[in-house]
């Protein structure tokens, strides 16, 4: 796996995926940054957000839940001294379905958080207080 970071200007870059997909990436506006892209600690959260999303459909599917929606808000404190780690993430899912079993819903959030979310485990080993729930809405 690769990426490529191009400055761009100021405190902004260009990020491309080995897989050729781009994204701009800029600090804060307190640092010159224009808002015009993601801050790269934004851009980590994502991509837990991301890789626990897709854990979990990948196993609901497979378990045949009848599944209409998935979104998953995930919220993080930092560190107040720098570096500013992240010290506590919290993901909150929200699936929406027809008949959704909450055992099945249950153990994919876990199966994610335990055994396949890369990006969840890692940062876990990192003393990272990772957290995860999940409401079920029925429809």
């Amino acid at each position: 796996m690769k990426a490529t970071v191009k400055w761009v200007d100021g405190v902004q870059f260009l990020i491309e995926s080995g897989s050729g997909h781009a994204v701009v990436c800029e600090g804060p506006p307190s640092e010159g940054g224009r808002n015009i892209g993601v801050r790269p600690m934004e851009l980590m959260l994502m991509g837990l957000g991301g890789c626990t999303s897709f854990d979990v459909m990948s196993i609901l599917k497979k378990s045949r839940q009848e599944v209409e929606d998935c979104v998953v808000e995930v919220s993080a404190d930092r560190a107040d001294e720098i570096p500013s780690v992240f010290t506590r993430i919290h993901v909150h899912f929200i699936i929406k379905g027809k008949n959704l079993k909450e055992n099945q819903v249950k153990r994919a959030v876990s199966l994610s958080a335990e055994k396949y979310c890369s990006a969840s485990i890692m940062l876990a080993k990192g003393d990272v207080d990772i957290t995860h729930d999940y409401e079920i809405v029925s429809v």
